[in-house]
């Protein structure tokens, strides 16, 4: 089935139109990225506006969409309203998460048609990824990987974290990254006890643990990966909340599978953490799915009531963070599978010492 005969199931009940004005699903249902647009679908026809910068991209690369330009003659709300008219749309469902109070009072404002929130509805057909989707995610995670490996060759004690950061994005970059997934992360020292620490002016030292969090952007899909490592030695503290990390995450690996409650596997990996009594230094949830946004939903996390189901995708990212001191995070990509999951990333999880 096409992307946009997935959003075309959606009519006949409560909307007979859809209204995609975000990025995300403006690329999923036609299957082709455009940086500013807005879409119409309807059972009568299907409609894509965009301005003069991308109109011979969209009508290049667009499927299943007529491809109209919007100028000062034909404004979004003239080519909306055509649509709306000429289709016979009464009702248009509309992605709330995505709109500002303004954008949404602005449409409510100028269209001839009813609007109704339908972003939850829009964005489920997004959890389970189509082949096609896989492979691209494959790719993205497999920059990821070659990142990683050359950047571990740059780090020198001295540098700032700053310019570490400064390298990953190179690397990343250099291997076939289309932008970032997320702005990385890179903390050293006691600065990698927060895990969502932002790089400063700290400069790398002997004895320092070093965590990257980072992702390549690749044909409009994220990659994700975290690795610690440590510079020169790490002390037998440093050794020890490592291996319990590691081993959480294996166990919430070991539990993914299709069918399996997201609460589950979070709590196969924090049982491991818990029981090494460490606890109360692991805050946030195992996992959380990834696709065109790097935070998608289902997710294997304490509030995860769904089950994950065949070609899902999600992160397993366990960690342990020990104000003052240090902490650790180990993060891989998986596709949840009937008998078990594909795990995407390959880079090597044993402690690394540079």
């Amino acid at each position: 089935m096409k992307n946009i005969e997935k959003y075309l199931s959606l009519l006949g009940q409560d909307v007979d139109g859809l209204l995609l004005t975000s990025r995300y699903s403006r690329y999923y249902a036609a299957e082709f990225d455009i940086a500013e647009g807005v879409a119409i679908v309807t059972a009568k026809g299907c409609r894509y506006f965009t301005d003069s910068r991308y109109i011979e991209s969209a009508e290049n690369g667009i499927q299943g969409f007529e491809v109209l330009v919007v100028d000062s003659t034909n404004s979004y709300k003239k080519r909306l309203n055509d649509a709306i008219a000429e289709f016979g749309v009464k009702v248009l469902g509309f992605e709330e998460e995505y709109l500002t109070v303004a954008e949404l009072r602005n449409f409510e404002a100028i269209l001839d048609a009813k609007l109704v929130a339908k972003n939850a509805a829009i964005h489920d057909f997004r959890a389970v990824k189509e082949p096609w989707e896989l492979d691209i995610m494959r790719k993205a995670q497999s920059i990821t990987d070659k990142a990683f490996a050359e950047v571990l060759t740059r780090v020198k004690v001295g540098m700032t974290e700053k310019e570490l950061q400064a390298e990953l994005i190179y690397c990343l970059l250099k291997n076939g990254a289309d932008g970032m997934a997320f702005d990385p992360i890179v903390v050293s020292g006691p600065n990698t006890s927060m895990p969502h620490g932002v790089a400063g002016d700290r400069v790398i030292r002997e004895g320092d643990f070093i965590t990257l969090d980072f992702g390549a952007q690749y044909k409009g899909y994220c990659s994700d990966m975290t690795r610690t490592f440590a510079v020169g030695y790490a002390t037998e503290e440093m050794k020890k909340v490592y291996d319990i990390v590691l081993q959480a995450q294996l166990a919430g690996i070991a539990v993914s599978k299709a069918g399996v409650i997201g609460k589950d596997v979070d709590a196969a990996a924090r049982k491991v953490i818990e029981d090494a009594g460490y606890g109360a230094y692991f805050g946030h949830g195992y996992g959380h799915s990834v696709g065109m946004e790097i935070h998608e939903s289902p997710s294997p996390s304490p509030r995860g009531e769904r089950a994950m189901e065949e070609n899902m995708i999600a992160s397993a990212e366990p960690g342990i963070y020990l104000p003052g001191k240090f902490g650790v995070r180990i993060e891989d990509v998986v596709i949840f599978k009937p008998d078990g999951c594909e795990n995407i990333t390959h880079s090597p999880k044993n402690l690394i010492i540079v």
